[in-house]
């Protein structure tokens, strides 16, 4: 092999690695597990006073991601975030990372966090449980330039499931 095709080999894996990286960095951010840090200690409640979470990299390479968000509605209304900061993940390992709730409203998204954790608790429906939202975003942009989120939306009570895990696949 001549030194000009060694040196188009080594171009070629310099220019294709920043979007390999990317693509890895979008598929794991899909397949991310996650729960409150204290496995089924989990409630809304705590959650609005901050707190760490646990995430899980269930893919064989790294992973990171430049925020995590869980956005709160109820009637339509937003609740308020509950925000992590950027973390990047072994293979198949998992770690934890602080988390900031912030509301405009903080009073009123006790009052329905309270509810809602008695309820999902076996108590007394008080508020609907079917209009409670949980929509889950998470961002990792692709060559730290092109924004790219992945977004779920679920409700409360299966969020609730998810952060109370006992077990990921990282355990």
């Amino acid at each position: 092999m001549n030194k000009y095709s060694v040196i188009t080999i080594i171009a070629i894996i310099v220019i294709i690695s920043p979007f390999l990286f990317s693509a890895m960095n979008v598929i794991g951010s899909q397949q991310l597990e996650y729960r409150w840090y204290s496995p089924g200690t989990f409630s809304f409640f705590t959650m609005l006073n901050h707190g760490e979470t646990e995430f899980c990299n269930t893919l064989p390479f790294w992973i990171s991601f430049q925020k995590f968000e869980v956005s709160v509605f109820y009637t339509d209304a937003y609740l308020g975030s509950y925000v992590v900061k950027p973390l990047t993940l072994d293979p198949l390992a998992s770690g934890v990372q602080e988390g900031v709730f912030s509301s405009e409203d903080i009073s009123n998204a006790q009052h329905v966090f309270m509810n809602f954790d008695f309820e999902f608790d076996s108590g007394d429906i008080r508020l609907d449980p079917n209009q409670f939202v949980v929509v889950i975003q998470t961002d990792t942009p692709i060559l730290n330039l092109i924004p790219y989120s992945s977004t779920t939306q679920i409700t409360g009570f299966e969020f609730d499931q998810i952060m109370n895990a006992e077990d990921l696949t990282c355990d």
